[in-house]
């Protein structure tokens, strides 16, 4: 069973890619699009760090803002286009 409280703060800890999201049939759609978006903006984050000369703490769960833009768009939720290009959305 999956722990929703766990995998809305951090989805990398209790799924091992983002399609395994998409997957999971005991999820609602709402809750897919809720840990996906958080994934994102982890990976956002992610990738501000590593231009400042910082590291991922792992590479394990490494996997792409594209890859999780991808599951997102699956579920009917497309990126906002107009935002500022800032790496937060």
């Amino acid at each position: 069973m999956i722990d929703l409280n766990k995998a809305k703060i951090d989805p990398a800890s209790v799924f091992n890619n983002p399609h395994e999201v998409l997957e999971n049939d005991s999820l609602s759609h709402e809750a897919k699009v809720d840990i996906l978006s958080r994934w994102a903006y982890d990976e956002r984050e992610i990738e501000v760090a590593e231009e400042e000369n910082m590291t991922r703490a792992s590479e394990d769960n490494k996997h792409t803002l594209d890859e999780i833009l991808k599951c997102l768009l699956e579920l009917g939720v497309e990126h906002d286009q107009d935002s500022p290009p800032t790496k937060q959305g």
